[in-house]
């Protein structure tokens, strides 16, 4: 189980890799990105862990089709997650 999970809002994920707005909400609709994690009625944000790992990713020169199998790779980790265990 994970703990001390730390979360970002919008503003610092995207200083975390140098974008604008706008090239952070293409790369969620390209599948890029992960979505953001509720956090209230109108906040949300992203688990560090995962922008590491895609900022990792990137760094690497991994292709666009690797960066989008790791954000759903990322997307099914959070939903185990939720699952309770018997």
């Amino acid at each position: 189980m994970q703990t001390g999970i730390t979360i970002k809002r919008a503003k610092d994920a995207r200083a975390q890799f140098g974008i604008g707005n706008s090239t952070f909400y293409e790369w969620q609709e390209k599948g890029l990105m992960t979505p953001g994690v509720p956090l209230g009625a109108r906040a949300v944000g992203w688990p560090a862990h995962e922008l590491d790992a895609i900022a990792a990713a990137r760094i690497a020169g991994k292709s666009e089709d690797e960066i989008r199998a790791l954000v759903l790779d990322q997307i099914a980790a959070r939903a185990d997650a939720a699952t309770p265990k018997a």
